[in-house]
Parts: structure tokens; C-alpha cells; sequence
């Protein structure tokens, strides 16, 4: 007999990690083949990339249980020389998504909640250390906790993006950074509104910022320029004050000054 109720927990698991229903069938079918481990793989194309995962499963050794501890992720782009592959474990059912592997190994920052050894939950960024192999024929994962004090929100307000001025675009956009997304976004520079990508640099404290064709700008083109903010603001009191009206002076109070 086959634990549907398990079953029905995996395919949940699925597809909450980016998986969909596409591998709901042979799950099934080998969970009913009471195999002691299996694998399931798929491919999951982004843009000019792809993505092959095979997911790992493992039965229970003392019930007709099933776990999905692990996944392999390869990126590939048709150049074998340049593949990067990475295994992401899952604990508890909490890991990495199919998406945010696509992120991690396109080079990017995911932020995630993890558990510690002490079974404590904490929030970091990740980012896979592509200049230090695993033994494990992937690489090292490297985290910036809070305690490291990278700050998004405060990284992305020194850029003039238009979408921070709407509370519920800057929930989305930093949402969607802390994924580990090139996010596309509008600056407004010099009153003129020009389409970037930016990216979440924990480790830098910063962002990355690219052109519609993605090749990287100077960060300091497009920062907000606090000169221009404060002529500005001196602007503004000059006009507020001519508005109001200047005191005149009295008949005599000239004569006074005149003797």
C-alpha cells in the first residue's frame, strides 16, 4: 500500500520549489515501486540558459515514508566548459527553489531562512563561491547573516528609482532582489526616465546596475546627486519666501537711515 498522504506532501513539496506538476506522474509511479531511493530529473529553460536538476529521494528505514532531501542543479548555455553545477539540500522542507538556484548560479545573492545546527531559524544571503570547490564536485556557499549588516532597502534609496515612491512597487521590487532577480526598474536621472536591471550585492553592500543590454554602469552615474538636491530645496525657500512677500520698510524708518 502506498502512504498517499506523503505523496500528497511530495507533490506539494514540488511545487513549491519551482517543479510545477511535471514530475507528479513518475513520482507517483515510483513511490509505488516501494524503492528503497530514486531519482527524478527535468529541465526547466531560461532565456538562452537551461537548467537540468535531478531531485533525489529517499524511503524512511523505519516507516513507508519518503523524503526529497537534495537536488543536483546544472546551468548550462551549449558551452560544456562553461556549466556550473551546485547540490542544494533541503531541510525540513525549507531550501532553495529551482529559480533561485537558476540566481545562485548565474552568480547572484539569494536571501533565505535556514536553520542552524542548533535548529534555530535565521535569515542570510547566500552566494555561491564560485572560486572555492566542495568536495562534493559543486562549490562552497558563502552567507552574509544580518550581523553582517547589509541593508537593501537602504542600498537602493541612494538611487533615484521611480518605483520606491510607491510603497507597494518598492514591496515587490525588493521582494523580487531578495529572490536573487535581475529586476528591471526605471531611474529618473537628470529628469529624463531610463530602463535598468539591478541585482542585490550583499557582500558589497551595494547593487549592481546594467543597461538595457546588460552590460554593467557605473553605479555613481546614476546615483542620486545630493548637489542638485540641495539647490533644490534652497530653490524652493527663495520661491516660498518671494510668495509670502518681503516686510516693507517704513517712510520713517528710510528718512532715519537717510540722515
Amino acid at each position: 500500500m502506498m502512504n498517499t498522504q506523503n505523496l500528497d506532501y511530495l507533490k506539494s513539496n514540488l511545487k513549491y520549489f519551482g517543479f510545477g506538476e511535471r514530475l507528479n506522474e513518475s513520482l507517483e509511479s515510483e513511490i509505488k515501486a516501494q524503492k528503497n531511493e530514486f531519482k527524478l530529473t527535468c529541465e526547466i529553460p531560461h532565456f538562452n540558459n537551461k537548467m537540468n536538476f535531478t531531485l533525489h529521494f529517499k524511503k524512511s528505514g523505519s516507516s513507508d515514508m519518503y523524503f526529497f532531501n537534495k537536488y543536483d542543479a546544472v546551468l548550462t548555455n551549449g558551452k560544456p566548459e562553461l556549466d556550473k553545477e551546485q547540490v542544494f539540500y533541503i531541510n525540513k522542507g525549507i531550501g532553495i527553489t529551482a529559480k533561485e538556484a537558476f540566481n545562485l548560479l548565474e552568480g547572484r545573492s539569494v536571501k533565505k531562512e535556514l536553520i542552524g545546527k542548533d535548529g534555530e531559524k535565521y535569515e542570510a544571503w547566500i552566494k555561491v563561491d564560485f572560486n572555492s570547490p566542495d568536495e562534493k564536485s559543486g562549490f562552497k556557499l558563502q552567507q552574509f547573516s544580518e550581523k553582517y549588516g547589509y541593508n537593501l532597502e537602504k542600498a537602493i534609496s541612494n538611487y533615484p528609482i521611480k518605483e520606491l515612491s510607491d510603497p507597494e512597487q518598492k514591496r515587490n521590487l525588493l521582494s523580487s532582489l531578495e529572490k536573487g532577480n535581475l529586476q528591471q526598474v526605471v531611474i529618473d536621472k537628470d529628469n529624463k526616465e531610463t530602463k535598468f536591471y539591478i541585482e542585490a550585492v550583499p557582500q558589497y553592500k551595494n547593487i549592481n546596475i546594467y543597461d538595457s543590454k546588460q552590460r554593467s554602469v557605473k553605479r555613481q552615474n546614476v546615483e542620486k546627486d545630493n548637489n542638485d538636491v540641495v539647490l533644490k530645496e534652497e530653490k524652493a525657500l527663495k520661491q516660498a519666501s518671494k510668495d509670502l512677500g518681503e516686510p516693507k520698510q517704513s517712510n520713517s524708518r528710510k528718512k532715519k537711515m537717510s540722515l
